[in-house]
């Protein structure tokens, strides 16, 4: 280990062992405090995205799916379903200005307290710091929520006035007092906290433990992925449902597992099925199959001595990633179309105007030609990571062949290949869990009434039936069965990998 890495590990434990053995009585009584604080930031930042925790929809003419988020962003959006009943009332508009004001103040209390509860993982003096930004934060909140009952009372006073009262539909947003009940958390936490830790040394730093200096730097990662990628579960609930697009969910509508027999016992469904999961399985075979291209264009490219050569290359080959698929098809109009570049050649070399093969109708090889799109969209961007690894290679292997009398491709084979496999095996197995999820907007922009059954692929005609058919519990059931099955394919080939190489990556 080198002397940096031995300095920061003992100044790493030098800050551990200041914040737990020295702590004091009272301290220790505040750091189990602050997870009531942490809880209560956590509260206020989920709530600003779920629309049933918005306290400024006053109105059921307020659409009920808007967000606290959404409302703090533009107070037109709350106006929206007023200007047809209740044109030219000049004092509707500034109420919604100060109603979206209030949710503005809500925001910004709700990421202020973040930073304090952020802080409240560091040492004593930043843990003071902390308490100011969450003491900041509670009365900013309470600024904004109590704000809101003086304008419901406003308006409710105006629009009776104007003879609007009934078309106002005004309701007092109870979710009010849980905003409250969060303010008055981070305000006295704040203030217990402040006399329970000690006093601190003017000349002390403000630090932070590695472990959660990395923990607030995966945060936003870990946000997102529950944003994108569990929340999104929720939606499973319609699979349960006689659910049509626009309506509510109720239990009068629930059917249990209605839709998932529908599967098997509808003929035309189970014959969509089995081929849409034949294209599907195709499709991704190939892929898996060629798989080894990306690696191999990335340990031709390292080869390349020329760096600016080997730059061109690389950028040239990188740039399709970042076209959209309606462009590369507008790219694949102008070359195969009836009138594209390929027609045009071969009438120009015969003198006539006789060839109009139109190759984006014909539903011949359709599976190879989009491996072939994908290949040339893809290669080089997948290639990166396999760049990266091969910069991660010690040279001295490099060298150590060199004076065994290794060639170039000796090199290659013996070297670079052998230690890109363990990145290959991983991509691969993330390859195989991903079976069934080869995505749609390839395939969508690609389809036509020519190749339609050979094109159509599993996320493609769940987006059908959804959108196009309005059979949204079918989707879901779909969906559903599709995420499942990937996740025993990783789990299947994470224990295949771990019996034969004996590594896993879960």
């Amino acid at each position: 280990m080198s002397l940096s890495g031995v300095s920061s590990s003992f100044k790493s434990n030098q800050l551990k062992s200041s914040n737990s053995i020295n702590k004091t009585a009272s301290e220790r009584i505040a750091d189990k405090i602050y997870w009531v604080l942490r809880c209560a930031v956590v509260m206020n930042i989920v709530a600003l995205f779920f629309p049933a925790f918005n306290p400024v929809r006053i109105s059921e003419n307020v659409n009920k799916n808007m967000s606290l988020f959404s409302c703090a962003l533009s107070h037109e959006a709350m106006l929206s379903n007023f200007k047809a009943t209740l044109k030219r009332q000049e004092w509707l508009e500034p109420a919604f200005k100060s109603l979206s004001f209030c949710a503005v103040l809500i925001v910004i209390a709700a990421v202020v307290a973040a930073i304090g509860g952020c802080m409240s993982l560091g040492n004593r003096r930043l843990k003071k710091f902390g308490l100011i930004f969450s003491f900041a934060a509670g009365v900013i909140e309470l600024i904004g929520v109590l704000q809101i009952k003086p304008i419901v009372n406003e308006l409710s006073v105006l629009s009776y006035e104007a003879g609007k009262f009934k078309d106002m539909k005004l309701l007092f947003p109870n979710i009010i007092y849980m905003f409250i009940a969060l303010a008055a958390i981070l305000l006295v936490i704040s203030v217990v906290n402040f006399f329970l830790i000690p006093k601190t040394d003017v000349s002390e730093k403000l630090e932070m433990e590695p472990r959660f200096q990395l923990f607030l730097m995966m945060l936003p990662i870990i946000a997102l992925a529950f944003v994108f990628s569990y929340l999104p579960l929720y939606g499973w609930r319609y699979a349960f449902f006689d659910y049509k697009s626009g309506e509510s969910l109720s239990m009068d509508k629930f059917v249990g597992f209605k839709w998932f027999t529908s599967l098997f016992q509808n003929a035309a469904t189970k014959r969509d099925i089995v081929n849409v999961m034949k294209n599907t399985l195709a499709m991704s075979g190939l892929g898996i199959i060629t798989s080894w291209i990306p690696m191999a264009f990335a340990v031709f490219l390292s080869e390349i001595k020329n760096t600016r050569f080997r730059r061109i290359v690389q950028t040239f080959t990188t740039i399709p990633n970042f076209i959209s698929w309606v462009l590369v098809y507008a790219i694949a109009i102008a070359i195969f179309s009836t009138d594209g570049f390929i027609n045009t050649m071969i009438n120009s070399l015969n003198g006539e105007n006789l060839v109009t093969t139109n190759y984006l109708q014909s539903d011949a090889h359709m599976w190879l030609k989009m491996l072939a799109w994908g290949l040339w969209k893809g290669v080089g961007w997948s290639a990166i990571i396999y760049i990266a690894a091969i910069s991660g290679i010690d040279q001295g292997l490099y060298e150590a062949a060199t004076v065994d009398g290794a060639g170039r491709f000796a090199k290659m084979w013996y070297i670079t290949v052998p230690e890109l496999i363990p990145t290959y095996c991983v991509l691969l197995l993330m390859s195989i869990a991903n079976i069934l999820s080869n995505g749609m907007e390839q395939y969508m922009v690609f389809s036509n009434a020519m190749n339609w059954e050979k094109i159509q692929v599993l996320d493609l005609y769940v987006y059908n039936l959804g959108i196009d058919k309005g059979l949204i519990p079918l989707s879901t059931v779909i969906g559903m069965v599709k995420s499942i099955v990937s996740v025993i394919l990783l789990f299947a080939a994470n224990g295949v990998s771990k019996a034969v190489r004996g590594e896993s990556i879960v």
